[in-house]
């Protein structure tokens, strides 16, 4: 499993667990690594409304668009 797939992982389990905050600084570190992924916007995305904060969700899910308009993710 590489780097970014783990931080993922570790991301996604926060984020099943309700623990947004940490869920949101994985998700953050694999956008370091590699801002182009849609999917990796979209999981900030999700890690950010879940927290309340709306319109940073919207900046992320719009640059996974931007990146992938067919990107059936984008929530």
């Amino acid at each position: 499993m590489d780097e970014i797939q783990e931080l993922v992982s570790k991301g996604q389990s926060f984020l099943d667990d309700g623990k947004f905050d940490d869920a949101l600084g994985f998700f953050e570190q694999a956008l370091l690594l590699n801002q182009n992924d849609p999917d990796l916007w979209n999981h900030k995305g999700i890690a950010l409304r879940s927290l309340g904060r709306y319109a940073e969700a919207m900046e992320c899910f719009n640059k996974s668009l931007k990146i992938d308009p067919r990107d059936k993710n984008a929530s």
